[in-house]
């Protein structure tokens, strides 16, 4: 089987957020379950530098190649390069006009900018006369492509046989735009209806990806569920039931290789499951290094988010001062809100030997903080997935989480009674709730060091590597093909 996976930022070359994570981990993982993997993704102006940091050449395919659909004289340029540790073909589609910004996510306009990639990145595929199966499109951002295969494409021989697969990766980002863009599109303007693109008077992209892929899949089985629900359906709730049959939930994973406590060299010092004890050094070298005191028995609570309201941030300001009541340190790291980052610094500056604000965006610090902390807080209003939480089981770092999502289905509370369970958690989203879970978990910490022990073993067994996923990937691969339409 060949599969194109096309997405806006794949790790390492761009990233952002777990969609890089995602989509530069699950290529390798389905070639490994024999399917051709290509990927393509824009030539944004970070991949340069990060290519050369990696010592990855990139290779000049076609210059000025024209996107024929649509109501732009911009051409694109394709380059090449090796995915590494596999032997997946990355293609950058590269435009100067669209992808300028030093961030993946700005440009001129991104509705047209995604309109761009996504035509283009069909383009491109024609241009290398090579075939594929299956056509795998992540996010609101190449939500068109499906829509492009089922209508523009439709009668075009060379994507005769392609099926497509479209992957939430969370629905409260869809893309939504002035009508205006289906006619830069060159999409038929009948698709403007409720049943098409039409979202409350605009243009939906993501609404496109879901109607018109053979398979809509998403990050978890329990976020499968809820987004049919009115209360986490973003308004799309009717549109993803109409679809409940063709929608599938696949827990993401981690890369094991790249997040590994017994080899990442990112960290202070180096453990695995039967050295859990070396991990203490991470915990007093961040402490130094952040200038926190040096103090093994208070519970390190690290937190690694982008600071907005969906990740719960609005219960964490209401719980800060109670929490500081325990004996516990904190350690935030990320950016967003200003409100949030305001917030943050605030409650450093007021307790400045226990709280840590790393308003940044730093992939190696984010490693320290897995490695070195107790606890690691996700306590999302919702959450598709979330990585935070299975790179901290991973560190032998246990999660309190809300019950949502992906967090539901990889965090199970500690029961003292049977000795299992990875986590502490809540399911109502509401401070004194959250309080309580941050409680349980200083309580086994401080009092209970044989249970607390058994938590972080059973934490540091979890799996939550790509295995599993990549097999039901496979299945649904296989199912999109049987169900392509014509």
């Amino acid at each position: 089987m060949k599969v194109a996976m096309v997405a806006y930022e794949v790790y390492p070359f761009a990233k952002v957020g777990g969609l890089a994570d995602v989509v530069g981990s699950l290529p390798r993982v389905i070639e490994k379950q024999g399917a051709k993997v290509t990927v393509f993704m824009p030539f944004h102006k970070v991949v340069q530098k990060n290519c050369s940091k990696l010592g990855l050449g990139i290779e000049s395919v076609a210059k000025s190649i024209q996107v024929p659909n649509l109501q732009t004289s911009e051409k694109f340029d394709l380059y090449k390069t090796r995915m590494p540790e596999s032997n997946c073909v990355v293609y950058f589609i590269a435009n100067d006009y669209y992808f300028s910004s030093e961030n993946v996510y700005e440009g001129p306009d991104l509705a047209e900018q995604a309109i761009f990639f996504s035509n283009a990145s069909l383009e491109a595929m024609k241009y290398l006369s090579e075939t594929f199966d299956l056509v795998h499109a992540h996010d609101w951002q190449t939500g068109l492509i499906p829509v492009y295969l089922r209508t523009i494409y439709r009668t075009d021989p060379f994507f005769s046989k392609t099926a497509s697969v479209f992957t939430i990766h969370n629905l409260g980002y869809q893309g939504i735009f002035n009508p205006k863009y289906i006619k830069f599109a060159g999409l038929p303007g009948y698709l403007f209806n409720i049943d098409g693109l039409e979202f409350y008077g605009q243009m939906n992209f993501l609404k496109g990806g879901i109607l018109f892929s053979d398979i809509v899949t998403t990050v978890s089985p329990t976020y499968a569920q809820e987004i049919q629900t009115e209360q986490f359906g973003e308004k799309l709730d009717g549109v993803l039931r109409l679809k409940a049959e063709d929608l599938y939930g696949i827990l993401n994973g981690i890369d094991y290789a790249e997040y590994n406590p017994a080899t990442d060299k990112r960290i202070y010092a180096n453990y695995d499951l039967e050295h859990v004890a070396d991990k203490k050094i991470n915990k007093k070298e961040l402490q130094k290094e952040l200038g926190l005191q040096v103090r093994e028995d208070t519970a390190l609570i690290g937190m690694i988010n982008r600071l907005v309201d969906q990740k719960g941030l609005d219960l964490v300001e209401k719980i800060a001062d109670y929490t500081m009541m325990f004996d516990v340190q904190f350690v935030v790291l990320g950016t967003g809100d200003k409100k949030y980052e305001e917030f943050f610094k605030n409650l450093e500056k007021k307790y400045p030997t226990r709280v840590s604000s790393n308003i940044k965006f730093d992939i190696d610090l984010a490693q320290k903080i897995y490695a070195a902390s107790d606890m690691f807080l996700m306590p999302s209003r919702y959450e598709p997935c979330g990585l935070g939480q299975m790179y901290s089981l991973r560190y032998g770092t246990i999660p309190i989480v809300r019950y949502t999502g992906g967090l539901a289905d990889t965090v199970k509370e500690y029961d003292p009674k049977t000795k299992e369970g990875n986590g502490f958690g809540f399911r109502e989203y509401d401070a004194a709730h959250l309080l309580e879970a941050i409680a349980r978990a200083v309580y086994f910490f401080k009092n209970e060091g044989d249970h607390w022990m058994r938590i972080v073993k059973n934490a540091m067994s979890t799996d939550v590597s790509w295995d599993k996923s990549a097999r039901q990937y496979m299945k649904v691969y296989q199912e999109a093909l049987k169900k392509r339409k014509f």
